[in-house]
């Protein structure tokens, strides 16, 4: 057998100890394996405790459950700190912000996008602003809808059952019904004053009805506040017989309330929930807004057919116009530069300035126009024309119907969302309508 000779260089010694080596490490990765197959592989108990020590703790298994695939589920659902902080700074429901047309509002048509029923007789609908809508639904069903305006989804129903002692309201012991009417919403979207048109329960006096006078005995009712936070009632506080319109100060200081029964405006602070003034008016006041300046609004009594002009300072008030047949609604803008007057039995609106109180144009909606909202650049009304099924678009600028849709009977209540730029149309059959007002040019 020939010697074999072997190389004693140092660069060769070096190849061979990596050889061996490398050889050692494959024999012993071969071994290991074989000992996972044939069972070993469990490390001690002590080295256990010691990889346990290595890093942040796991989240260990209930002890009922002994499935791997478990495990690894609740695992995977345990969100990491940056879901935690995505979730953390998502935008509330009633917190989000308005979002400018593409389209000045004169420009497109109205396209449904939506028709929501479900638990509804909706006598209004007012958005906030902010990503709420609440329909207040006809007074025999008690409750209030609440939605997000963006999935058009219901959040939450507010039932108008409410325990009067839980506000400091003494005299009328045991649970008490009320019965929405209308919404004002604050201007951030925080808060919903809700009319309540009369109220069930211990010592009301005589139940709320239309034909009623200050003399029929008709008792006081209330306004419940709405948290859109808590999406829960907060607060309390009597007003007159058969409150109906609301709307806030510029400022959001004051509250003024429109009374039906008694014919007076309530004036109600804010801050305190409390009744601080009350203007005498004339039969069935009901629309109402309020001037920039804080301390002039516009009231219209619609049975005497008549527009007020209160000065809030004094609390005094005076007719400025002797109007159509049912004046109803009122808006106002061009900062205070213009007002509309929506009359439902004279089948008009008008458009007044209101440095004259005059009217300077006029239109004819359809057949009884009720309750009318703007868009937010003010260049168009949308009017639900109660008596032929019905909505109309009207270009205030030259005070023209430029598009109109057929809805469900009795559209009653109407109002623009500017987070998603649609109108909201309350049907009291039971029904709401959503048309969006920028995807259509007319």
């Amino acid at each position: 057998m020939p010697e074999v000779s072997v190389s004693h260089a140092p660069e060769h010694v070096r190849r061979r100890r990596v050889v061996l080596g490398v050889l050692l490490v494959l024999v012993l990765a071969v071994g290991w394996g074989l000992s996972q197959v044939l069972g070993g592989g469990t490390a001690p108990a002590d080295e256990a405790g010691a990889q346990g020590t290595s890093g942040p703790a796991e989240a260990q298994a209930p002890a009922d459950e002994s499935d791997d695939e478990d495990t690894e589920a609740q695992e995977s659902e345990e969100p990491d700190a940056s879901s935690e902080e995505t979730a953390a700074g998502e935008t509330e429901i009633w917190q989000r912000e308005p979002v400018a047309g593409e389209h000045a509002s004169d420009t497109t048509a109205l396209e449904q996008v939506d028709y929501l029923t479900g638990g509804l007789t909706p006598k209004s609908v007012m958005a906030s602003g902010h990503g709420l809508m609440i329909a207040n639904n006809m007074m025999y069903s008690h409750t209030s809808t609440v939605f997000d305006s963006t999935t058009r989804e219901q959040v939450e129903v507010l039932q108008d059952e409410v325990d009067l002692a839980d506000y400091g309201i003494e005299g009328h012991p045991g649970l008490s019904q009320g019965a929405p009417v209308e919404a004002a919403w604050t201007d951030d979207g925080r808060y919903a004053y809700v009319s309540q048109y009369t109220m069930y329960g211990q010592n009301f006096g005589v139940e709320g009805f239309d034909a009623c006078t200050p003399d029929s005995g008709v008792g006081a009712s209330f306004v419940y506040r709405f948290d859109a936070e808590e999406m829960a009632w907060d607060q309390v506080f009597e007003v007159g017989a058969v409150p109906k319109y609301l709307t806030l100060t510029p400022d959001q200081k004051t509250l003024l309330v429109s009374n039906w029964c008694d014919a007076t405006l309530s004036v109600v602070d804010t801050e305190s929930g409390e009744e601080t003034g009350v203007v005498e008016l004339a039969a069935a006041p009901r629309g109402v807004v309020v001037m920039p300046d804080n301390t002039t609004a516009y009231v219209v009594a619609m049975y005497a057919d008549q527009l007020y002009k209160v000065d809030l300072a004094s609390g005094s008030a005076e007719v400025v116009m002797e109007t159509a047949s049912r004046p109803r609604h009122l808006n106002l803008a061009d900062e205070g530069a213009t007002l509309y007057l929506t009359t439902s039995g004279g089948n008009a609106i008008y458009k007044i300035d209101t440095a004259t109180d005059e009217i300077v144009d006029q239109v004819d909606p359809g057949a009884e126009p009720r309750s009318v909202t703007l868009s937010p650049d003010e260049s168009a009304l949308y009017v639900v024309n109660y008596n032929e099924a019905s909505i109309s678009k009207v270009r205030t600028s030259d005070m023209e119907v430029i598009d109109s849709a057929p809805v469900d009977a009795n559209p009653i209540g109407i109002d623009y969302d500017p987070v998603t730029n649609t109108v909201w149309v309350a049907c009291y059959g039971g029904s709401i309508y959503v048309f969006d007002d920028q995807s259509t040019l007319l």
